[in-house]
């Protein structure tokens, strides 16, 4: 149960419903059963000011990013590990294997043990998890993402990472539930 009222399109004024149609329109199925947005999307309806800049740079980052789709999934589900955010887990995940990102990753991460990464992802991995350890990047780390992604490349994957950590303390916070039927990934544990 999610500690925000969940909110309808038709309930919303006409700011909420323009971000809704905007949240709506770039992400698939996230309309439940009872006409609610799923994630973190029923808060940003809440304070559609605010929400709706936070669903542009989402899209932003994930649809018009320089770095491959496959490496930015294993990023955003090594952000929302360390925060034990279940829905974004639950959500990207998913995602990340079908983007790429093998099952056998995907569960050394959740697990918090070190995956068996191909290079490219073991550097936007480095980057991610020292980034939600510390909030540095070490130098070699940066110098081999630098490498890999270039400056535009590099803004983006930090810039996603702080997105990410966001999404997962508005999901956190409000505690937002799983679709029915889903099961937690770390039952009884917090952040």
């Amino acid at each position: 149960m999610t500690r925000l009222p969940l909110q309808t399109r038709d309930a919303l004024d006409d700011d909420g419903r323009e971000v809704w149609d905007s949240i709506t329109a770039t992400r698939g199925s996230i309309v439940t059963d009872q006409g609610a947005l799923m994630g973190p999307f029923n808060a940003w309806v809440s304070a559609p000011g605010i929400g709706g800049r936070l669903a542009e740079l989402g899209a932003a980052l994930r649809f018009e990013s320089s770095i491959e789709r496959r490496l930015l999934e294993g990023a955003i589900i090594t952000v929302g590990a360390r925060w034990r955010a279940e829905f974004e887990w639950w959500a990207h995940s998913r995602m990340a294997v079908a983007h790429g990102v093998s099952q056998e990753v995907v569960d050394a991460i959740g697990r918090g043990t070190a995956p068996p990464l191909r290079d490219d992802e073991r550097v936007v991995h480095a980057v991610a998890r020292q980034l939600v350890e510390d909030g540095h990047v070490d130098g070699a780390t940066y110098d081999a993402a630098r490498a890999l992604l270039g400056d535009r490349g590099l803004v983006e994957l930090v810039t996603l990472c702080g997105y990410y950590t966001l999404v997962s303390f508005t999901l956190n916070a409000f505690e937002v539930a799983l679709p029915p039927g889903e099961a937690p990934t770390w039952p009884g544990e917090s952040a």
